[in-house]
């Protein structure tokens, strides 16, 4: 974080080069908004605080609890305001559970024991909205440049009525001081998109940080940031941290795993975790003599994070005794100097603390986005992760295109008012309903679960509601589904040579067009109910199997066993092909006989939509039926995302 970026007054241009009055990069941007700058800094404490999990048994269709068990064990500390203070501690020691149960983003199922406190009051209210949180694994919308991510994130996180020229200023200053100015116009990037140039790890955890800087917190809590990083990036980040707390007084709390001797030096405080307990809390130089003082010195010329780390964890090979060792020295700990000095100043914040940090966070007048600017931000980003990455759209496209082909080129000339043509039709109006059915539905079922961690993430940390996201996730598919079915439909209609009528190929768009949207609603339905696209696969084909044979092709509907009657009102292959039908021959006459007398001969339109147990006053509640489903298949899947958008443990 350059002194002189954070300081000079610097001209910021909207894209249309318009000039933004000078603004100063030292002072907080947002002010009079919910996330301005706090006349006083944040001291966060913590006593005596124990996390249990509960342990799951998984089965088929639901997850049951079976016992809790404690992963954090009477843990006591404080970050304090201006320092920046590492978590440490082996894997497993409970640093993580420690940070969300602190930033209060544990799951709901999860209890948790004891005191948090900012400046000496308790935790409540809108304390989780009032800090960041830097999430150990970076989730990003792929296509996006850095420069669009902030832009729509903080269309999302700020007030709405920070004006135009503030967001870009703050967006621009968050550039400049993290160093991403010169990728501010680069895609982000993932595995998916190839050829292309992305962020790398560093620029990646800096644009996670930036994020967070958006809302300017008093108190940024970060869980493992420097994980996947070089040396050299994971320097510069936690020194721009450093900073951020030097100069302007923040708390920054942040769990770490290995990190160098270098970087430890960069921490004002340490904390360490042992087996789910507090082992120290201080300096690095203190954490060394103390445990010095219990018999294990550090070896010369030994990195002291790792020998802290090693020292403090649990091995396999002989659990029982190192799990002795470590209670033996947390023990020690709770009785030394150094955690007299935590519980008095726990003490002092408790009963002298004046600054209500809480009270002030929650007395501010917060706007939140208008409902549609959210609506408009979850499409924006869908669209542009559309258009910059088409080779999905594009390879459904030439699907579609290619079997429309193949088909109609098959039924081509041999559809016309004779008995053998009534065959052909209903075979072409068929393959309509499976094409815009099958494909689409099945396609669904990997692309939506996709779209579920950042949905998480962002649904967690309260940007949007369930129902925007699903909404959003609607419109912005509809175009896609629209062309799919048009494009399918209109080359398979006339090159198979259907019925030459401008009204009935309208209809049978219009049919195809609900038929893809209720298959895809129908998918998103199964994606949903289903922890895994495998079980969700397994559970549909049997179901899609069950609709086709009262689709009325493969069996007369007459002849349906009673007890199965109902899967026909659940059948939008029934409803369409009977609508398609109805369309193709309702008001046709004279059609050709065998020229044996003794065949059966369906004369007219009217005997072939009848032949079919179709009647033709189903039309439009056939067209009901589907719209029917259509929301309903909606409504339920929307009611399996809600339970999926509960916090996991």
């Amino acid at each position: 974080m350059d002194q002189t970026a954070s300081t000079s007054k610097t001209v910021i241009l909207f894209k249309n080069n318009e000039e933004v009055p000078n603004v100063d990069f030292s002072e907080s941007l947002l002010t009079n908004s919910e996330f301005g700058d706090y006349t006083e800094g944040v001291n966060l404490t913590w006593r005596e605080l124990c996390v249990y999990a509960p342990q799951k048994k998984e089965s088929f269709f639901r997850t049951t609890k079976t016992s809790y068990k404690r992963i954090v064990n009477n843990v006591t500390g404080a970050a304090l305001s201006g320092t920046l203070v590492a978590i440490m501690g082996a894997s497993g020691a409970g640093k993580s559970t420690l940070l969300a149960a602190l930033s209060q983003r544990l799951p709901d199922d999860c209890i948790i024991d004891g005191d948090i406190r900012v400046n000496g009051k308790p935790v409540e209210g809108k304390f989780r909205s009032a800090c960041g949180f830097m999430y150990q694994h970076d989730l990003f919308s792929p296509s996006l440049t850095v420069y669009e991510h902030l832009y729509f994130m903080a269309l999302l996180k700020l007030d709405r009525r920070v004006k135009a020229y503030q967001r870009i200023a703050l967006i621009n200053s968050l550039l400049i001081e993290l160093g991403l100015m010169n990728s501010q116009h680069t895609r982000i990037g993932s595995s998916s998109i190839t050829q292309k140039v992305v962020l790398s790890g560093g620029e990646r955890k800096r644009l996670s940080f930036a994020t967070e800087l958006l809302t300017d917190p008093a108190l940024l809590l970060c869980d493992e940031p420097t994980t996947g990083l070089d040396s050299f990036s994971a320097s510069k980040l936690i020194r721009m941290m450093r900073e951020l707390t030097s100069q302007r007084k923040k708390t920054v709390l942040c769990t770490i795993h290995q990190p160098s001797s270098e970087l430890i030096d960069m921490f004002d405080k340490i904390i360490l975790l042992a087996d789910s307990r507090t082992a120290f809390i201080g300096s690095k130089d203190a954490a060394l003599a103390f445990l010095e003082s219990q018999g294990y010195p550090c070896p010369y010329g030994y990195n002291p994070a790792d020998f802290l780390i090693k020292s403090l964890a649990v091995t396999t090979n002989d659990e029982l005794s190192s799990r002795r060792r470590l209670k033996r020295i947390c023990d020690e700990f709770s009785v030394c100097d150094f955690a007299k000095e935590v519980d008095l100043e726990i003490n002092y914040q408790t009963h002298v603390g004046t600054y209500d940090f809480l009270a002030d966070f929650n007395s501010r007048k917060i706007k939140k986005p208008f409902w549609f600017t959210i609506i408009y931000v979850l499409i924006s980003r869908s669209f542009l992760n559309v258009v910059r990455d088409p080779a999905i759209q594009l390879s459904k496209l030439f699907q579609k295109v290619a079997t429309a082909l193949m088909c109609g080129l098959c039924f081509a000339g041999s559809i016309d008012l004779t008995q053998r043509g009534v065959q052909s039709v209903q075979g072409a109006l068929f393959i309509m309903v499976t094409e815009n059915t099958f494909s689409p539905m099945y396609s669904v079922l990997s692309q939506f679960p996709d779209m579920l961690p950042l949905f998480h993430r962002e649904y967690s940390s309260g940007l949007y509601s369930a129902f925007q996201f699903y909404l959003s996730y609607i419109l912005s598919s509809l175009p896609g589904l629209i062309i799919q079915a048009v494009l399918f439909t209109v080359i398979l209609y006339w090159i198979s040579g259907l019925r030459n009528s401008l009204s009935v190929f309208l209809m049978a768009v219009l049919i195809c067009i609900l038929i893809i949207n209720v298959a895809t609603s129908c998918g998103i339905m199964f994606s949903l109910a289903f922890s895994s696209v495998s079980t969700a696969m397994a559970c549909l084909v049997p179901f899609d199997y069950t609709l086709m044979i009262t689709a009325g092709v493969f069996y007369k509907l007459s002849s349906l066993p009673p007890y199965f009657v109902w899967i026909r009102y659940l059948s939008w292959l029934e409803y369409s092909n009977e609508a398609l039908t109805i369309t193709q021959w309702q008001g046709v006459t004279n059609i050709t006989c065998f020229d044996n007398p003794d065949l059966p001969c369906l004369e007219d339109g009217a005997q072939v939509i009848n032949n079919m147990n179709f009647s033709p006053d189903n039309l439009y509640p056939n067209l009901i039926a589907m719209v029917v489903l259509y929301f309903a298949f909606h409504t339920l899947a929307f009611l399996f995302l809600l339970m999926k958008s509960r916090p996991k443990s």
